[in-house]
């Protein structure tokens, strides 16, 4: 249809025998067979580019070697961190830490424990570039030794914890500007971190993120003092303040 669309005029304009006709048209269908192979072709050059296909999956597999993290903080530094830790190596902390700081708007984490202190110096971080932080804990575990949710709120960071007397908040998973989801067995301390045997799972897809944000609004809410004014929680879930009833 489009070759002969494309020969119209120029069958209006001279007189063509039949076999001069068929020739042209045929010229014309394999200059269009032509085209459309050259363009699917480009296509799939386009689509290999790309990467992986299909949004991020990833596994991440613990416990991981301790190595610097410091060009995570700052990949812009002049001069190489002189500690002496391994350095430039990719581990499943360091691919942790990646997806966590890779944040540019949002960052709602769900976890039980929470002491390991380059992590929290990774949630600080983002803090400080203004992207929002929501911290969603359990009652009990926010106040042991070591806990990094004191300095957390210190630094104005929204917390809650569970407010019931007889359940434990023992989730662990993070949502990254609403459309990464990081989750699995791992508590976020550094004997998870670096002891013991723990598994996480960093993905983008939609069918997965998106229970994970429900769960996080809905326990976000039910953590709210003012909606529970019959009971007494340790602590309310005002910015940087812990009050005392």
């Amino acid at each position: 249809m489009l070759a002969a669309s494309w020969l119209s005029p120029f069958l209006l304009e001279m007189p063509l025998s039949l076999g001069e006709l068929l020739k042209m048209v045929g010229l014309g269908a394999v200059a269009l067979t032509l085209g459309v192979e050259w363009l699917d072709w480009l296509a799939r050059r386009l689509w290999l580019r790309r990467g992986p296909q299909g949004p991020l999956k990833e596994v991440l597999f613990f416990p991981s070697p301790i190595t610097c993290v410091e060009h995570l903080y700052s990949p812009a530094r002049a001069l190489p961190c002189s500690c002496p830790l391994p350095h430039g190596m990719d581990t499943s902390f360091t691919r942790l830490l990646v997806h966590l700081l890779s944040a540019c708007v949002s960052l709602d984490l769900c976890v039980f424990s929470f002491s390991h202190m380059e992590l929290s110096r990774a949630v600080l971080l983002l803090h400080s570039r203004g992207v929002a932080v929501r911290v969603l804990t359990d009652r009990d575990y926010m106040s042991i030794s070591g806990s990094q949710i004191g300095t957390l709120r210190r630094a104005g960071i929204y917390v809650r914890h569970e407010l019931s007397k007889v359940v434990h908040m023992h989730h662990k998973f993070a949502l990254v500007d609403g459309r990464k989801l990081i989750t699995g067995s791992l508590n976020w301390t550094a004997t998870a971190v670096q002891s013991n045997k723990e598994n996480v799972i960093v993905t983008e897809e939609l069918e997965l993120v998106r229970p994970f944000q429900d769960e996080f609004y809905r326990l976000w809410e039910d953590s709210d003092p003012a909606n529970h004014t019959h009971q007494t929680p340790i602590a309310t879930a005002t910015k940087g303040l812990v009050t005392h009833s």
